[in-house]
């Protein structure tokens, strides 16, 4: 093992982990954020209850999303400076409107929402959670952006004198068209992510609020305080998934047709197609010999991965060994080929849990159909709870998809990942500090999932009592830790 293959894992292990909370962070400000129009709309108490509940659970994530955040950006000059020398220029850019237009504009209006509940009026305190909704969406786009150029590089020169990328046009770098398509696919994704969180909860608040006989049926007791709360926060999660599962298909679909265009050894490596076709199947079962490069076995459905890659039945879909051998061609000797067993299951197994996630919502919505209907199965609140880790396995293997099937590159077409690595850093000392980070993120991940579940099962109703004047602000308490 050499010191490039821990930092590898080092750098996946940190950004996956890191991932797990900013899917969580981009939708459910937007939720909360609804949650909390309703309740200026309507006035109803529930609503009061669900923003001030799913809101604390909202900044419990971002905290711990914003603090692995930067240990991993810790590893940019530890382990990967060859990296950073060579995109510093072109990175340093989006990066900046990152921290400067958004990180700062939500850092500063959550703030004002928490310390503004009866300080503020109504609508500018509404205002806030709007604008920090806006400011993390906001952040997000220019993350990607600059994750986007890494997978087609435009708006740069490389300087033949010091050997680094250039940016000479912002804007070529943020009207990227890998960007815009990766952005509406990632944050879809993530409201997807988000609103399965708010039906797993709900699921579990109800389910705990229901009685269940020796068939497995189950009945509502006499309302409870937070039934008709959680009744609504069902079907407002319910409705997210399903609407951002649509979105998220037809991003999805887009992002086939670029990589296409962009990225097609990727895009054979996630099919296993190793010979140019027209006419391509989708592949649904393949077992692969790298080796021999070509598939013992191979059931797929005909002219489907033609569609999705050129929208024509037969358009041609290029393979990995004729694109081994343009590539060696034109950049020289070298293993161009990713991990196919890695990304060909990869793209499966994030499309399977996606699927399962929205298939969830769409029967949640079909059994809450009404105004007061509750799923009387209870099979079903098993389902919901199981759809939350469900997207999040769909996120993760989303991002492995990304980024193992830009392999052997870092920047595609310019630097090879092997190229990137710090000079000087050996073996031990990304030993260590892989152990010092996971350390880290163990105890995180153990404050975060306590944190959680102490306030899932406080509910809400400790943070606002069950008031019979809720007009009057100033019994409206403020978070508190």
């Amino acid at each position: 093992m050499e010191a490039l293959d821990l930092a590898r894992w080092q750098f996946g292990v940190t950004t996956i982990y890191h991932f797990l909370f900013v899917p969580l962070t981009i939708g459910l400000s937007f939720i909360v954020a609804v949650l909390q129009t309703f309740w200026y709309r309507t006035g109803r108490h529930e609503y009061l209850q669900a923003t001030q509940f799913f809101g604390k659970l909202f900044l419990i994530n971002f905290a711990m999303g914003v603090v692995t955040g930067i240990v991993q950006e810790f590893q940019f000059g530890m382990n990967w400076s060859e990296y950073s020398r060579f995109v510093g220029d072109v990175f340093g850019a989006p990066l900046a409107m990152e921290a400067l237009l958004a990180f700062f504009l939500e850092s500063t209006f959550i703030g004002l929402w928490i310390f503004g509940w009866h300080r503020l009026p109504r609508g500018v305190h509404l205002a806030c959670i709007w604008v920090v909704a806006v400011g993390t969406n906001l952040s997000a786009y220019f993350i990607l952006a600059a994750n986007a150029w890494m997978r087609r590089p435009v708006g740069y020169e490389v300087n033949p004198e010091n050997g680094r990328a250039e940016l000479n046009d912002i804007w070529a770098v943020l009207s990227n068209d890998q960007a815009w398509s990766t952005y509406l696919h990632t944050v879809s994704a993530a409201f997807v992510t988000a609103g399965l969180f708010v039906v797993a909860v709900s699921a579990f608040k109800l389910w705990r609020n229901t009685r269940h006989d020796d068939t497995g049926e189950v009945g509502v007791t006499p309302p409870k305080r937070d039934l008709a709360l959680f009744r609504s926060t069902l079907k407002v999660g319910l409705v997210f998934t399903l609407l951002a599962g649509a979105l998220t298909f037809v991003s999805g679909d887009h992002q086939a047709k670029l990589a296409a265009e962009y990225e097609p050894m990727k895009l054979a490596a996630a099919e296993a197609l190793w010979e140019t076709e027209e006419g391509a199947p989708f592949s649904t079962f393949a077992v692969g010999d790298t080796e021999a490069r070509y598939n013992p076995i191979d059931v797929g459905v005909p002219n489907i991965l033609s569609f999705l890659a050129t929208g024509h039945f037969d358009g041609e879909v290029h393979g990995m060994n004729n694109l081994q051998e343009a590539y060696e061609e034109y950049y020289g000797p070298g293993d161009y080929i990713p991990n196919v067993f890695v990304v060909y299951w990869a793209f499966r197994l994030m499309m399977g849990f996606g699927i399962f996630g929205v298939a969830v919502a769409a029967l949640g919505l079909w059994l809450t159909r009404g105004r007061t209907r509750l799923p009387r199965s209870r099979w079903f609140y098993y389902a919901a709870i199981a759809a939350l880790p469900s997207a999040l396995l769909a996120n993760i293997f989303g991002w492995v998809l990304t980024e193992m099937g830009r392999q052997p590159w870092t920047v595609h077409g310019e630097l090879l990942t092997a190229n990137s690595v710090s000079p000087g850093v050996s073996l031990g000392t990304v030993a260590m500090s892989l152990g010092i980070f996971t350390a880290v993120y163990g105890l995180l991940f153990v404050i975060e999932v306590g944190l959680l579940w102490k306030y899932v099962k406080k509910g809400p109703s400790h943070l606002v009592p069950d008031l019979e004047n809720d007009e009057d602000e100033s019994q409206i308490p403020h978070f508190s830790y």
